[in-house]
């Protein structure tokens, strides 16, 4: 009798979780174009030779 319990809290939780989904939608993100500003002469002027700039170097472990 308690694995009926058992299935029908779970399919109730399945539900919910479904209707919920349908009934309230995604929201759409919205991005905020003034928080980034990017000015790509300051960056040259700043960066001349942009082969002195360090590099990090990745290394993966491949078991």
């Amino acid at each position: 009798m308690r694995m009926h319990h058992v299935i029908a809290v779970v399919a109730v939780l399945i539900i919910g979780v479904g209707a919920k989904q349908f009934f309230s939608p995604a929201k759409i993100a919205e991005a905020d174009i003034r928080a980034v500003s990017v000015n790509v002469l300051q960056m040259h002027r700043e960066y001349p030779n942009m082969k002195n700039l360090l590099v990090q170097d990745i290394k993966a472990d491949l078991v």
